[in-house]
Protein backbone atom coordinates (compact mmCIF):
# COMPACT_ATOMS: atom_id res chain seq x y z
CA UNK A 1 0.00 0.00 0.00
CA UNK A 2 1.33 3.26 -0.86
CA UNK A 3 0.79 6.38 1.59
CA UNK A 4 0.43 10.02 0.34
CA UNK A 5 1.31 12.93 2.88
CA UNK A 6 -0.52 15.93 2.32
CA UNK A 7 -3.27 18.75 2.81
CA UNK A 8 -6.55 18.78 1.90
CA UNK A 9 -6.27 22.17 0.48
CA UNK A 10 -2.66 21.94 -0.65
CA UNK A 11 -3.66 22.11 -4.23
CA UNK A 12 -0.03 20.34 -5.52
CA UNK A 13 -1.86 17.60 -2.42
CA UNK A 14 -4.88 17.69 -4.29
CA UNK A 15 -2.88 17.03 -7.75
CA UNK A 16 -1.99 13.93 -6.69
CA UNK A 17 -5.37 12.66 -5.42
CA UNK A 18 -6.51 13.38 -8.86
CA UNK A 19 -3.48 11.15 -10.47
CA UNK A 20 -3.68 8.60 -8.14
CA UNK A 21 -8.03 8.59 -8.64
CA UNK A 22 -7.10 8.79 -12.30
CA UNK A 23 -4.67 6.03 -12.46
CA UNK A 24 -7.13 3.92 -9.70
CA UNK A 25 -4.59 3.37 -6.92
CA UNK A 26 -5.63 3.44 -3.69
CA UNK A 27 -3.11 5.22 -1.25
CA UNK A 28 -3.40 5.97 2.76
CA UNK A 29 -3.92 9.61 3.51
CA UNK A 30 -1.90 11.07 5.97
CA UNK A 31 -2.57 14.84 6.66
CA UNK A 32 0.14 17.28 7.59
CA UNK A 33 0.25 20.44 8.47
CA UNK A 34 3.25 21.29 7.37
CA UNK A 35 3.37 24.86 9.98
CA UNK A 36 4.17 22.24 12.71
CA UNK A 37 7.38 21.39 11.47
CA UNK A 38 6.66 17.75 12.48
CA UNK A 39 10.22 15.96 12.92
CA UNK A 40 9.01 12.73 11.37
CA UNK A 41 8.24 14.76 8.52
CA UNK A 42 10.72 16.90 7.95
CA UNK A 43 13.30 14.22 8.17
CA UNK A 44 11.20 12.88 4.94
CA UNK A 45 11.25 16.04 3.55
CA UNK A 46 13.57 18.51 4.84
CA UNK A 47 12.29 21.22 2.61
CA UNK A 48 8.64 20.58 5.12
CA UNK A 49 6.54 20.91 2.06
CA UNK A 50 3.64 18.57 0.88
CA UNK A 51 3.11 16.79 -0.97
CA UNK A 52 5.07 13.40 -0.52
CA UNK A 53 4.74 10.13 -1.54
CA UNK A 54 5.77 7.14 -0.44
CA UNK A 55 5.85 3.45 -2.25
CA UNK A 56 7.23 0.19 -1.17
CA UNK A 57 9.06 -0.56 -4.85
CA UNK A 58 10.33 3.06 -4.41
CA UNK A 59 10.47 4.69 -1.25
CA UNK A 60 10.05 8.10 -1.09
CA UNK A 61 9.22 10.44 -3.80
CA UNK A 62 8.75 14.52 -2.96
CA UNK A 63 6.94 16.58 -4.78
CA UNK A 64 4.19 16.63 -6.67
CA UNK A 65 5.79 16.65 -10.25
CA UNK A 66 8.64 13.84 -9.75
CA UNK A 67 5.76 11.83 -8.38
CA UNK A 68 3.12 12.32 -11.20
CA UNK A 69 6.77 11.76 -13.59
CA UNK A 70 7.35 8.14 -11.04
CA UNK A 71 3.99 7.28 -11.27
CA UNK A 72 3.71 7.64 -15.76
CA UNK A 73 7.24 5.55 -15.58
CA UNK A 74 6.02 2.52 -13.60
CA UNK A 75 2.05 2.68 -14.52
CA UNK A 76 1.91 4.45 -17.52
CA UNK A 77 2.24 2.61 -20.46
CA UNK A 78 -0.67 -0.07 -19.18
CA UNK A 79 -3.18 3.04 -19.73
CA UNK A 80 -2.74 2.79 -23.22
CA UNK A 81 -4.93 6.09 -24.31
CA UNK A 82 -5.86 6.67 -20.81
CA UNK A 83 -2.59 7.78 -20.40
CA UNK A 84 -1.93 11.06 -18.60
CA UNK A 85 1.23 11.83 -20.09
CA UNK A 86 1.19 10.94 -23.77
CA UNK A 87 3.83 9.24 -25.16
CA UNK A 88 5.15 11.79 -28.26
CA UNK A 89 7.94 13.91 -26.78
CA UNK A 90 5.95 16.78 -28.44
CA UNK A 91 2.74 16.24 -26.16
CA UNK A 92 4.88 15.27 -23.28
CA UNK A 93 6.86 18.65 -23.39
CA UNK A 94 3.44 20.60 -23.43
CA UNK A 95 2.03 18.52 -20.65
CA UNK A 96 5.08 19.44 -18.13
CA UNK A 97 4.74 23.32 -19.51
CA UNK A 98 1.46 23.09 -18.08
CA UNK A 99 1.89 21.25 -15.51
CA UNK A 100 4.66 23.82 -14.53
CA UNK A 101 2.50 26.86 -14.97
CA UNK A 102 -0.32 25.88 -12.62
CA UNK A 103 1.83 24.04 -10.11
CA UNK A 104 3.88 26.55 -10.00
CA UNK A 105 3.27 30.05 -11.42
CA UNK A 106 -0.48 29.55 -10.77
CA UNK A 107 0.43 28.37 -7.28
CA UNK A 108 2.87 31.01 -6.63
CA UNK A 109 0.55 33.88 -8.02
CA UNK A 110 -2.87 32.76 -6.54
CA UNK A 111 -3.95 29.58 -4.99
CA UNK A 112 -1.02 29.56 -2.64
CA UNK A 113 -1.97 33.18 -1.37
CA UNK A 114 -5.58 32.16 -1.06
CA UNK A 115 -4.76 28.91 0.86
CA UNK A 116 -2.32 30.47 3.29
CA UNK A 117 -4.39 33.87 3.81
CA UNK A 118 -7.87 32.58 4.09
CA UNK A 119 -7.44 28.66 5.31
CA UNK A 120 -3.92 27.89 6.81
CA UNK A 121 -3.36 31.10 9.36
CA UNK A 122 -6.60 30.22 10.78
CA UNK A 123 -4.95 27.35 12.26
CA UNK A 124 -1.63 28.58 12.90
CA UNK A 125 -0.68 30.16 16.51
CA UNK A 126 0.87 33.76 16.13
CA UNK A 127 4.41 33.08 16.43
CA UNK A 128 4.25 30.71 13.42
CA UNK A 129 2.40 33.72 11.43
CA UNK A 130 -1.23 32.90 12.04
CA UNK A 131 -3.72 35.55 12.88
CA UNK A 132 -6.53 37.66 10.67
CA UNK A 133 -5.37 37.43 6.91
CA UNK A 134 -3.50 39.74 4.79
CA UNK A 135 -6.49 41.73 2.49
CA UNK A 136 -3.48 42.79 0.66
CA UNK A 137 -2.59 39.68 -0.82
CA UNK A 138 -6.19 38.33 -0.92
CA UNK A 139 -6.69 41.26 -3.49
CA UNK A 140 -3.75 40.38 -5.80
CA UNK A 141 -4.74 36.89 -5.66
CA UNK A 142 -8.50 37.49 -7.08
CA UNK A 143 -6.64 39.74 -9.55
CA UNK A 144 -4.56 37.48 -10.75
CA UNK A 145 -6.90 34.42 -11.05
CA UNK A 146 -8.77 36.21 -13.95
CA UNK A 147 -5.37 36.02 -16.02
CA UNK A 148 -4.82 31.89 -15.26
CA UNK A 149 -8.79 31.79 -15.98
CA UNK A 150 -8.58 33.34 -19.57
CA UNK A 151 -5.46 31.33 -20.17
CA UNK A 152 -7.50 28.00 -19.40
CA UNK A 153 -10.23 29.68 -21.47
CA UNK A 154 -8.24 30.31 -24.32
CA UNK A 155 -6.09 26.88 -24.23
CA UNK A 156 -9.97 25.18 -23.84
CA UNK A 157 -11.14 26.38 -27.00
CA UNK A 158 -8.30 25.44 -29.41
CA UNK A 159 -8.28 21.94 -28.04
CA UNK A 160 -10.15 19.27 -26.51
CA UNK A 161 -8.56 19.09 -23.27
CA UNK A 162 -5.54 21.53 -22.34
CA UNK A 163 -2.85 20.13 -23.59
CA UNK A 164 -4.27 18.29 -26.66
CA UNK A 165 -6.90 15.46 -27.15
CA UNK A 166 -7.16 13.11 -24.21
CA UNK A 167 -6.94 14.24 -20.28
CA UNK A 168 -3.78 14.70 -19.18
CA UNK A 169 -1.65 15.66 -15.79
CA UNK A 170 -2.37 19.73 -17.11
CA UNK A 171 -5.81 19.45 -16.94
CA UNK A 172 -5.41 17.63 -13.49
CA UNK A 173 -2.82 20.50 -12.18
CA UNK A 174 -5.01 23.18 -12.99
CA UNK A 175 -8.21 21.48 -11.47
CA UNK A 176 -6.72 20.72 -8.31
CA UNK A 177 -5.51 24.64 -8.78
CA UNK A 178 -8.99 26.05 -9.08
CA UNK A 179 -10.57 23.68 -6.78
CA UNK A 180 -8.92 25.35 -3.67
CA UNK A 181 -9.95 28.93 -5.05
CA UNK A 182 -13.51 27.15 -5.52
CA UNK A 183 -13.57 26.90 -2.36
CA UNK A 184 -13.54 29.54 -1.34
CA UNK A 185 -15.87 31.14 -3.84
CA UNK A 186 -13.02 33.07 -5.37
CA UNK A 187 -13.16 32.28 -8.66
CA UNK A 188 -15.06 34.59 -11.44
CA UNK A 189 -16.76 32.09 -13.45
CA UNK A 190 -18.92 34.34 -15.23
CA UNK A 191 -15.86 35.57 -17.04
CA UNK A 192 -15.09 33.12 -18.65
CA UNK A 193 -17.60 30.24 -20.52
CA UNK A 194 -14.91 28.00 -21.62
CA UNK A 195 -12.81 27.70 -18.60
CA UNK A 196 -16.24 27.53 -16.75
CA UNK A 197 -17.24 24.44 -19.44
CA UNK A 198 -13.65 22.53 -18.89
CA UNK A 199 -13.61 22.93 -15.16
CA UNK A 200 -17.08 21.17 -14.87
CA UNK A 201 -15.83 18.24 -17.24
CA UNK A 202 -12.80 17.63 -14.79
CA UNK A 203 -15.30 18.13 -12.01
CA UNK A 204 -17.52 15.38 -13.23
CA UNK A 205 -14.86 12.41 -13.33
CA UNK A 206 -15.07 9.90 -10.50
CA UNK A 207 -11.48 11.27 -9.47
CA UNK A 208 -12.54 14.59 -8.16
CA UNK A 209 -15.49 13.07 -5.75
CA UNK A 210 -12.93 12.68 -2.83
CA UNK A 211 -11.66 16.55 -3.28
CA UNK A 212 -15.73 17.69 -3.10
CA UNK A 213 -16.20 16.16 0.37
CA UNK A 214 -13.45 18.22 1.98
CA UNK A 215 -13.82 20.74 4.40
CA UNK A 216 -12.28 23.12 6.62
CA UNK A 217 -13.41 23.22 9.88
CA UNK A 218 -15.47 26.00 10.76
CA UNK A 219 -15.44 27.27 7.38
CA UNK A 220 -18.30 25.50 4.83
CA UNK A 221 -17.41 26.02 1.02
CA UNK A 222 -19.51 28.12 -1.68
CA UNK A 223 -22.90 26.69 -2.53
CA UNK A 224 -22.34 25.75 -6.36
CA UNK A 225 -18.76 23.95 -4.94
CA UNK A 226 -20.31 20.62 -4.70
CA UNK A 227 -22.58 20.93 -8.06
CA UNK A 228 -20.94 19.13 -11.29
CA UNK A 229 -23.54 21.78 -13.20
CA UNK A 230 -23.29 24.92 -11.85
Amino acid sequence: MATLYHHPFCAQSRFMRLVLGELGLDADLIEERVWERRLDFLRMNPAGATPVYEEEQVGLVIGAMPAAEYLDETRGLALGERRLLPPDPKGRVEVRRLMDWFNGKMHQEVTGYLAHEKIFKRFMPAEQGGGAPDMAAIRAARANIRYHLAYIGYLHAERNWLAGDALSYADLAAAAQLSVADYLGDVPWADNEAAKHWYQKVKSRPSFRPLLMDRVAGMDPVRHYVDLDF
